[in-house]
């Protein structure tokens, strides 16, 4: 059965929280000491905002805990969209001090090497429908690998989690193109995931969870909860279940629950540390105009324009969706969340990084 560990954290005890959390589903019996370990963080946008990307907290957290048992050959990885820049991000959500406290390097994953990988196993859509070649990086191939995503919602994909952010990591910077089949895609990612890595584990922090418009434009909502797993699915599925959705209906975890890459049936699930069978946050779903004008393209109305997005006119809809969310948005309403943020505990510790 799979196991997803659940804790309740606070700024004071987060880090040897983390460092219990992990500990209590044997994570070192999935990661071989000997291997590189790869931690693929999560950038959804540039700037700074609660719940959006990885906090420092959490890297600091999943890192100590890697460094105190023995791990030692560590990268930290991250990659660039047509709207977000990991060099930026890494500096603006503070991973930086973080890596240097514990002498570990920060690496764009647009500065590796790609190569062109064919999966054993038959994939849905990513090799026929959205590309005609796999491509991943190089150093990802053999390495075991940490996701760290924060618990959200997601307008394309209803919510996001550990499967979701393999998105950032095994596709290249175009992989705006994979929303048409957003679902199946990451069925198809997790299966070259388990075909590449001879461990994952899975991390998620829900000390600040995003609700509504994600995965940047949200309302954060302070929940003081930790999660971990080494089935991706099974996370994303009690995630899910947390936020008040039903995981099974969800495609990407229906999915992957029916191909028996993972565990997506929450009763089929057996959760250590707290008791969350009553959890519901209540979040819901919206989206952002960006991504409702994105949806009308590859799937609506004006889908007879979705040619054009493959064609040098996709600068047009890419500085339209900086404009709105670098220029209006966080400006006019991102930044007074922010500030409120700032007078929380989880803001002030955000501040002492």
């Amino acid at each position: 059965m799979s196991k997803v560990a659940v804790l309740k954290t606070s700024p004071s005890s987060v880090l040897t929280d983390y460092a219990q959390l992990i500990r209590s589903i044997g994570y070192d019996k999935a990661l071989e000491r000997s291997r590189k370990t790869i931690i693929k963080l999560n950038l959804s946008w540039t700037l700074f905002y609660p719940a959006c990307s990885t906090p420092p907290w959490q890297l600091e957290g999943v890192l100590r805990t890697l460094v105190e048992d023995g791990y030692s050959d560590i990268d930290a990885v991250e990659n660039k969209t047509v709207v977000t820049k990991p060099g930026k991000g890494a500096v603006n959500n503070k991973w930086i001090p973080v890596l240097d406290k514990y002498g570990k390097r920060f690496t764009a994953l647009t500065d590796v090497e790609w190569t062109e990988y064919k999966p054993r196993e038959q994939l849905m859509v990513l090799d026929s429908k959205v590309f005609d070649r796999v491509v991943i990086p190089k150093m990802f191939i053999g390495a075991n690998m940490i996701h760290l995503p924060t618990q959200k919602t997601h307008g394309h994909s209803t919510t996001t989690g550990a499967m979701k952010n393999a998105f950032g990591g095994l596709l290249k910077e175009v992989r705006h193109h994979c929303h048409t089949y957003i679902h199946e895609v990451l069925v198809d990612l997790l299966t070259i995931q388990k075909e590449i890595h001879p461990g994952i584990l899975a991390v998620m922090d829900g000390t600040v969870a995003g609700d509504g418009a994600g995965p940047r434009t949200m309302d954060p909502k302070i929940k003081n909860y930790i999660l971990a797993s080494t089935d991706q699915v099974a996370i994303d599925a009690i995630s899910a279940k947390m936020m008040g959705f039903d995981p099974m209906q969800i495609g990407y975890i229906r999915m992957a629950h029916d191909k028996s890459l993972g565990t997506g049936d929450p009763a089929q699930i057996d959760i250590i540390g707290e008791d969350v069978a009553d959890v519901n946050y209540g979040f819901k779903v919206t989206r952002s105009p960006v991504i409702y004008g994105d949806q009308c393209v590859r799937k609506g109305p004006l889908r007879f324009l979705e040619p054009l997005l493959h064609t040098r006119l996709f600068i047009f809809p890419r500085l339209m969706s900086e404009m709105y969310h670098d220029y209006y948005w966080y400006p006019f309403k991102g930044k007074r969340i922010v500030r409120e943020f700032m007078t929380t505990e989880w803001g002030q510790m955000f501040n002492r990084y």
